[in-house]
């Protein structure tokens, strides 16, 4: 016999690869990224940060308020929460000013939101927060 003389039988041609599995991959993916994400923003904080680049002089006395998780100060005095407004109004300029928040040792976000709107609640809107 030679090799000519061989029979192997009728061609096979190659077997095609499914893509089944790779679009089932793909569709769970899909049903993962569209499960896990939010499509809205849950609130926005109108604050001033400092980094627009616009420069301002400073006017009137001090005002840093910082906030502890169970008192709130100012400019390094004690102050009841109640009468924070008013102490800040009293040291305002006539044309208005920023006033600057920060948190201090384990204060936490809620605490400083609650500020905040208490703050936006008596007419304060220019708030600075820092570190």
């Amino acid at each position: 016999m030679t090799q000519d003389s061989i029979d192997l039988g009728p061609r096979r041609h190659p077997r095609r690869m499914s893509l089944t599995p790779m679009i089932d991959v793909v569709f769970l993916l899909l049903i993962f990224f569209m499960l896990s994400s939010r499509f809205g923003m849950d609130a926005v904080l109108p604050i001033a940060g400092g980094a627009e680049g616009a420069a301002s002089e400073w006017q009137g006395a001090p005002r840093l308020v910082d906030i502890t998780p169970d008192a709130v100060s100012l400019n390094g005095t004690q102050t009841d929460p109640a009468e924070l407004v008013n102490a800040l109004k009293a040291l305002m300029p006539e044309d208005g000013g920023a006033v600057v928040l920060r948190a201090r040792e384990d204060a936490d976000l809620q605490r400083m939101v609650e500020i905040m709107d208490h703050l936006q609640a008596g007419g304060l809107s220019n708030l600075i927060l820092i570190e």
